[in-house]
């Protein structure tokens, strides 16, 4: 038998495990599951893995094993999620859980060191097979991330990570992981104890086997303030702290983070064998709720998303972007170009203080990642090296596409597109970044009118996951595709809608929005309707968000919507009191909420500028259930969406679902306003609106589609 002979026989199917014996005695375990391009683990995989084991223990004189990755940059991206849509009960799903467990145990047991050697995403039930092993190793590399999301999914870590992370890194750091999901570079990982070592890709497996020949080192131990929380009283207020804290980010729609606060207690109070139990029995049920079932199909409905150009067309190769506007979304969209796609980016603008603005932009996220030890100062000053500026048009004849951000003025961005024709290439494609005029328009006096489309970014470009991109009449596939293609690479989830009044995500925000600037004309206070929206569900409520965006930029839409789509979108006129009176948001410092100067405004907790009540002539006084403050407004969202797929707007529900949670915040657990619509049932929806129709006006007249699908008994998504 040779040195490198695989000891698990083949089976019928490919396995995804293979082992190779050194002649060093060291076992190598390769993980690369046949015709993916990532690696996950799934339910029949068990086997495999228990095979792989038993072959590896049979070899006398086995000193050790490492585990790593055949895929060129992912270890483990977690476990296949589709298992759970298999499982039809709790029970079944508990018991994929004990499986994992059960697997895992059998790495943790082995009776000689085994060691994880990790280079690439390694997130979910991929993090929990390292905990399992004896040693973690990992490559000092971008690609690297480390991390349990699970609860983004509804779900908590099944297969023995609730109760394996807090006694190597300690409870609080395990908590802050697991309630977060949040992804931990190497350099984190190490200093945590999350990892052994961190060492550059080419080294990586000869690290892992010097590590294994070193058994018998002591483990890591964990600092004192670390272990000071295992002491029983401190245990115990950090816990109820932590819950306190959750429950009120999480207003209790999203059980998953309760419950593993529940299950990590129980481990490190009852020991870990309860601990596991509670962990099994606790997956079960949340496989099982409503809200991972939402999650659960956004997640799905994303990855879809990303895989698709919105046509057939191929898009064109990328090579450098030119950006017209050097403020606060060009300045964004340059940073997401140059540094996540990795596309040089020149940047026109009126002036050099334009473009210096933008250039600071890059400059400030950066400069953010090199405090955090997270970028050498070295690769911060290469990466600015892909962003260029100037007041004309010279270096855009080498770009393939230029999106526009400049002012909302349909004259001003009519000559940008006639600039471009007249400077760039033929072929170069004009993305305009419009949040409300018609591309049609914009493409008005185009030449090439084909290669005019929008592309709707939604501030702050660096952290809004969403782009709306919107062809118009003649916009061609090509042109589509590429568009598409850009985004993708921007990191951006992209949906293809119609050129109307509003696109999708602001046409059904603005009648939200004015159902709650109704409720405040009611005399209700901004506080009581904010925080009846947030406890539903959504971010920040609908006065903070005007805020935020900016009270000019929101109401610039409406008059469009109301030409186009009729009185429905007619925003009460009081309201023009409000920018009369100058107030923008936080941008100026005067909205709906008070913005101090002071250097303890970090820790105030936001007020509502209670001047702007005589302004409107109103007495502020809690009176309107919040009940009803939600119905209102959130029918008026989902009656606007149900037109929208109705008209064409959106290409299909999964769609609207995506650009509503992406794009305003509704509320992920309830999976999107699709969603939620077949969740309420569209005849329980019709009488809802029927019901407001009747109390508060016709602006509740239910749609069309909606009508036919009660008498009809359809859904949106099918079961």
């Amino acid at each position: 038998m040779s040195l490198d002979q695989t000891f698990l026989e083949q089976p019928a199917q490919p396995s995804a495990f293979h082992l190779t014996l050194r002649p060093d005695d060291i076992g190598v375990i390769t993980i690369d599951v046949p015709g993916e391009k990532l690696n996950t683990l799934k339910a029949e995989f068990a086997e495999q893995i228990s095979q792989v084991l038993l072959a590896a223990q049979q070899h006398t004189g086995l000193k050790g094993l490492v585990i790593l990755s055949g895929k060129a940059d992912s270890f483990i991206a977690g476990a296949d999620i589709t298992m759970i849509a298999a499982c039809h009960s709790a029970k079944e799903a508990e018991q994929l859980s004990q499986q994992g467990q059960h697997l895992l145990a059998q790495i943790a047991a082995f009776p000689v060191p085994v060691v994880a050697a990790i280079h690439g995403a390694c997130l979910g039930g991929g993090l929990e097979l390292a905990l399992a092993c004896h040693s973690r190793i990992c490559s000092q590399d971008d690609k690297t991330t480390l991390g349990l999301p699970e609860v983004q999914l509804g779900l908590l870590p099944g297969s023995g990570g609730t109760q394996r992370l807090p006694r190597l890194v300690g409870v609080v750091k395990a908590l802050d992981m697991m309630l977060t999901g949040r992804h931990i570079r190497p350099a984190q990982a190490l200093r945590m104890g999350l990892v052994d070592d961190v060492v550059p890709a080419a080294i990586l497996l000869q690290t892992a086997i010097e590590r294994v020949k070193q058994a018998g080192q002591a483990p890591r131990r964990l600092p004192w303030l670390a272990r000071a929380f295992n002491l029983p009283l401190a245990r115990t207020w950090l816990l109820n702290q932590v819950r306190s804290k959750t429950l009120a980010k999480t207003h209790g729609n999203y059980p998953a983070a309760e419950r593993i606060i529940q299950v990590v207690r129980i481990g490190l109070e009852q020991g870990e064998s309860q601990g596991y139990q509670a962990e099994a029995s606790a997956f079960g049920k949340l496989a099982m709720s409503s809200q991972s079932a939402a999650l659960r199909s956004l997640f799905f409905a994303s990855t879809a998303v990303k895989k698709e150009y919105g046509v057939t067309a191929t898009p064109r190769e990328l090579q450098r972007i030119g950006i017209l506007g050097g403020g606060l979304m060009g300045g964004g969209i340059a940073f997401v170009t140059a540094i996540r796609a990795g596309l040089p980016v020149r940047i026109k603008d009126i002036n050099a203080q334009g473009i210096n603005h933008a250039l600071k932009y890059t400059w400030d996220l950066l400069s953010k990642r090199v405090r955090n030890k997270l970028m050498r100062p070295a690769e911060r000053q290469k990466k600015m090296m892909l962003i260029s500026g100037s007041t004309d048009y010279r270096g855009f004849e080498r770009v393939d596409i230029v999106i526009e951000a400049v002012f909302e003025d349909i004259e001003l961005k009519q000559q940008m597109v006639q600039d471009i024709e007249q400077y760039a290439a033929p072929q170069t494609i004009f993305a305009s970044n419009t949040s409300s005029l018609p591309i049609g328009q914009i493409a008005a006096k185009a030449a090439r009118p084909q290669q005019v489309i929008g592309l709707h970014y939604f501030s702050p470009v660096d952290k809004m996951p969403l782009v709306e991109v919107i062809p118009h009449a003649t916009t061609s596939d090509e042109t589509v595709a590429t568009t598409v293609a850009l985004a993708h690479r921007q990191g951006k989830t992209a949906i293809v809608v119609a050129d109307r009044a509003g696109f999708y995500v602001n046409r059904i925000l603005a009648p939200y929005i004015s159902e709650a600037a109704r409720c405040l004309l009611e005399g209700e206070p901004i506080e009581s309707l904010d925080k009846a929206l947030v406890d539903f569900g959504f971010p920040v409520g609908p006065f903070m968000l005007l805020d935020e965006v900016g009270i000019d930029v929101a109401t610039k839409i409406t008059p469009i919507l109301k030409a186009e789509l009729g009185v429905r979108f007619a925003a009460p006129a009081a309201l023009d009191a409000v920018l009369n009176d100058g107030r923008k948001g936080r941008k100026n410092g005067r909205g709906f909420y008070l913005y101090p100067t002071n250097i303890l405004r970090k820790w105030q907790r936001k007020q509502a500028d209670k001047s702007i009540y005589p302004l409107l002539g109103i007495t502020a006084k809690v009176h309107i259930q919040h009940a009803v403050i939600v119905q209102r407004c959130v029918m008026m969202m989902l009656n606007e969406a149900a037109r929208c797929l109705e008209e064409g707007v959106i290409r299909c529900a999964r769609d609207g679902d995506i650009g509503a949670v992406l794009g305003i915040g509704f509320p992920p657990f309830l999976g999107g306003p699709f969603r939620y619509m077949d969740e309420l049932g569209a005849e329980k929806m019709v009488k809802t609106l029927r019901y407001l129709q009747h109390h508060y006006g016709e602006r509740f007249t239910p749609c069309e589609s909606l009508l036919r699908m009660a008498d009809q008994g359809e859904r949106y998504h099918p079961l």
